[in-house]
């Protein structure tokens, strides 16, 4: 049997409040799934799922506001992500979407589904939790510019194999596809006890963790579970970025659970 050729996503945009906002459609016939990267990502990340779960879904990913190919906004506000998101699936026409979120975008999917539950028919969420309070500090030693690409990878260390999609060449050298302190101001407004929004919704959630994360602690990620009906709580030996680390268990993890839509 001939293998099934899985075309190129194309890049989009909508503009929202005078910002442009850059999409991947990757097409097909399948049902929407919306899927939100986490802080330093974009797009790109979910490449491999889209195609892991082609033709049945049509995944749609966002380069959420100041991240990737997206402007920066002037705010990073809860509400801000919220809105974008909305925005987009009012934009492309979508009923009823699978909303899959990493890290920031977990915690923007599960508040999409709170604000605006008519357009939200189950939930992924990928290694974040109801109470975070995360430092980003770390990556404002990081580069603004260097000369080559070898060069930023280089100064990066051993970040840089986390950052692999957003590295890019600008007129006056290689850079980030975001601004460090946007990431910092970001995750202050991330921060916080979001378990009015975890609890506001019972349509079906796939939860999924990372037993080696230092973001969600296996106590946490079963307290979601249990307290938040339909919800299913899978753990993969994993840090915190799941979808990348493990891929094949990630894709299958979330394939068995659209199965059940």
């Amino acid at each position: 049997m001939e293998p099934i050729s899985q075309p190129e996503p194309t890049r989009a945009a909508l503009t929202v409040a005078g910002r442009r906002l850059s999409y991947l459609d990757f097409g097909g016939p399948g049902r929407p799934l919306l899927a939100l990267h986490g802080h330093f990502n974009e797009a790109r990340t979910f490449t491999g799922l889209a195609q892991a779960l082609a033709p049945v879904w049509r995944v749609v990913a966002l380069d959420q506001r100041g991240h990737g190919f997206s402007d920066r906004p002037t705010d990073f506000s809860r509400e801000g992500y919220v809105h974008d998101a909305a925005a987009l699936i009012a934009h492309l026409g979508l009923r009823r979407t699978v909303v899959l979120g990493h890290s920031l975008g977990g915690v923007n999917a599960y508040q999409l589904a709170a604000r605006h539950p008519a357009v939200v028919s189950a939930l992924v969420i990928e290694d974040i939790g109801t109470e975070t309070d995360d430092d980003l500090s770390f990556c404002l030693a990081w580069p603004h510019r260097a000369p080559t690409r070898a060069a930023l990878v280089e100064q990066l260390g051993g970040s840089a194999r986390y950052l692999t999609d957003s590295i890019r060449e600008y007129p006056d050298g290689w850079g980030l596809a975001f601004r460090p302190q946007d990431m910092v101001t970001s995750v202050g407004q991330v921060n916080g006890d979001h378990w009015d929004d975890w609890l506001a919704t019972d349509c079906p959630a796939l939860l999924i963790h990372g037993t080696q994360s230092d973001t969600l602690t296996a106590e946490h990620a079963a307290a979601m579970a249990a307290r938040r009906p339909h919800t299913r709580l899978v753990s993969l030996a994993t840090g915190h970025t799941v979808h990348e680390t493990n891929p094949t268990g990630f894709a299958a993890a979330v394939r068995a659970f659209l199965d059940t839509l």
